[in-house]
């Protein structure tokens, strides 16, 4: 019986076709990306290709057999490394890995939990090609003599490889004009240009704006002062500096989003002290406030509050930018006389924290190392709420007056675990495990926060501060739209998506009396200037671009960092603009200025960081705010 004859390169062949087979359907069954038309799904389909031929075609070099499929095997072994790395993470972030994340290595070991809860047994799935290219290694002869392939025929084939490339990109011009210079959107990104030309685009994006840094001379400032000034928000005279010269007590509560709010879970209320707090007449609580936050998730938060600027696309300010000059809100409260720290009962260098801290201007850290964690009092990386809080308002005793202290709570965290003891309500009954959990995990959360004010009341603390609680960032991501669906009864939309972002702003000022829930649009990014002008202190000439909210020019425009949006009227998330009321969509011109606004405000923000403008406003001891229009009403 005659042998079956190989062809030559069958090796790499398979290899290639294995590979952007198994990419594909990764990208069906792992990441939620929505398809709308044919043409969408067959750029889904050709986008791995380019990439695998060109770099699995560098193994066309290697004369020696053996070498050249070590060489495709290694290859093989490494996109698998990448589609399931990338699987993982967008489990819970809902996007896809960045190069400034992989370099947040101090995080990995406290993010352990987390990421072990979203490996699944399906995801051996990523490695089927290795598995095949093992097989075809073994059970395809070796040639004889070492495989030539002349000049021509690799001429030829990266012909075919740029050809395959330029089509590629042509189509996706086609679907998403400018793709690669105004999107902040990874995901469309992938559905484009696929995953491992995305990480080789990401390489580019971010080693471009750390060249901004060595060329940026001070220049650009004036033109994005030129924007802040024009849409400049003047204080409410009536709550300029109602709380001057009280304690500052900002709670930054972990992954709370708004729709636990006032709602009940199976007949159980969710946030039973929270939903007093709307009602109290010393509480303004905005029912219409967003997260901004990006892949920093809470470190972004603090970086907005403190900074009112954006986060990075694409990363954590605290880890890639810690080195920047900042004109934050804890340095404008020390210059005013206030004692600014951080209470966190977790490790110093998470988040680079440690490092950051210093940049923004924060006189103390109360780590980890402040707190006394006893059996039973540890969860996810760090203190329980109830103990937490109980220990910090006894540190707050002792501090000089008035003082700023920012606060983290921990235990509402992904993947949302909690001792028996401190389950008070039952766990949630859907497809998901996550959101099951959430429940519990804020219903203590809400228990912790009523145990924090009892103890302010009880040290003598309460009566002179002010009392700041947001939601740090969402909890639930879109991967649990299936869940969510359920519990609020209805199916969940790229509109329910974006409104879904809210979270709760609790504003409490002790005898303050005139209290109430507003529904204006606002963000997080509204927050140090609102800060700022209760204790009295003027932010006129500081760079920021968020805008007071009880001032009567504040405009409702929420920019989310991928270049999404809210206004009072429209909602635009996907390349698609919505009614703000019904969630239908309609025709897009209405959102086109507002696109158009939002890309320019968020390169002005990364203008601000990628270049450390503020060491030249710094330096030259000068505003850089000029008196420019203001905005129209």
């Amino acid at each position: 019986m005659r042998k079956l004859s190989w062809p030559k390169h069958s090796v790499l062949a398979i290899a290639i076709i294995a590979t952007w087979l198994t990419t594909y359907f990764g990208y069906l069954t792992s990441f939620n990306m929505k398809i709308d038309n044919l043409m969408q799904e067959f750029i889904l389909f050709m986008n791995p290709l380019s990439f695998l031929l060109f770099i699995y075609g560098l193994s066309l070099f290697i004369k020696k057999t053996k070498t050249r499929n070590r060489y495709i095997l290694a290859i093989s072994l490494i996109t698998s490394i990448v589609m399931f790395s990338n699987a993982v993470f967008y489990r819970f972030f809902n996007d896809f890995i960045t190069l400034p994340v992989l370099m947040q290595t101090s995080n990995f070991g406290d993010l352990s939990s987390s990421v072990t809860a979203n490996i699944q047994m399906t995801d051996i799935f990523f490695f089927t090609d290795f598995f095949i290219v093992l097989l075809a290694m073994k059970y395809i002869p070796e040639q004889s003599h070492a495989v030539r392939t002349g000049n021509i025929g690799r001429k030829l084939y990266f012909v075919a490889t740029a050809a395959i490339m330029m089509v590629n990109l042509g189509l996706a011009e086609t679907e998403r004009p400018q793709l690669l210079t105004r999107s902040f959107d990874r995901e469309l990104l992938v559905k484009n240009i696929g995953t491992y030309n995305y990480h080789i685009y990401d390489l580019f994006v971010q080693s471009k704006s750390h060249a901004q840094r060595a060329l940026a001379d001070g220049s650009e400032l004036a033109e994005v002062g030129n924007y802040i000034s024009a849409n400049y928000a003047e204080p409410d005279p009536d709550m300029y500096g109602v709380a001057k010269g009280r304690n500052v007590i900002l709670v930054s509560l972990e992954s709370l989003q708004n729709f636990v709010i006032n709602n009940e879970m199976d007949g159980h209320v969710i946030t039973p002290f929270l939903n007093e707090l709307t009602k109290d007449p010393d509480t303004f609580y905005f029912d219409n406030f967003y997260h901004q936050t990006g892949l920093g998730k809470t470190s972004d938060s603090e970086f907005i509050l403190e900074n009112s600027l954006y986060g990075r696309n694409g990363g954590a300010v605290f880890f890639t930018n810690s080195g920047n000059t900042y004109q934050a809100l804890s340095e404008r409260l020390s210059e005013n006389g206030y004692f600014t720290n951080v209470m966190h009962a977790n490790n110093r260098s998470f988040w680079n924290r440690d490092i950051m801290y210093h940049a923004l201007g924060i006189q103390k850290y109360y780590d980890v190392e402040s707190y006394e964690i006893e059996e039973g009092q540890a969860v996810n990386w760090g203190m329980k709420d109830i103990p937490y809080f109980d220990q910090s308002v006894e540190l707050m005793k002792e501090m000089p007056q008035p003082f700023a202290s920012r606060m983290i709570t921990l235990t509402n965290h992904h993947p949302f675990d909690l001792d028996e003891e401190d389950m008070l309500i039952p766990a949630y009954t859907s497809n998901s495990n996550t959101l099951n959990k959430y429940f519990q995990t804020v219903r203590y959360m809400d228990e912790a926060v009523k145990v924090f004010f009892e103890k302010l009341k009880e040290s003598g603390l309460y009566e002179n501060s002010i009392i700041v609680m947001y939601g740090d960032h969402y909890g639930i991501s879109e991967n649990h739209n299936k869940a969510m669906g359920m519990y609020l009864d209805k199916e969940i939309t790229p509109y329910d998506n974006a409104v879904l972002q809210k979270v709760p702003l609790f504003i409490h000022i002790p005898g303050y009396g005139k209290g109430e829930v507003k529904s204006e649009l606002s963000g997080q990014l509204d927050l140090r200037p609102t800060i700022l002008h209760l204790l009295g202190i003027d932010t006129k000439k500081d760079m920021q671009m968020g805008e007071d909210l009880f001032s009567p020019d504040n405009e409702e425009f929420v920019i989310f960092r991928d270049g999404r949006f809210v206004t009072d009227k429209y909602v635009y998330t996907q390349e698609v603009c919505y009614d703000a009321e019904t969630g239908e969509e309609i025709d897009p011109a209405p959102c086109e200025p507002y696109v158009e606004r939002a890309t320019n405000e968020l390169g002005y923000s990364d203008m601000i960081i990628n270049g450390d403008l503020l060491r030249f406003k710094e330096e030259g001891n000068k505003s850089y705010i000029t008196s420019g229009e203001k905005k129209e009403e």
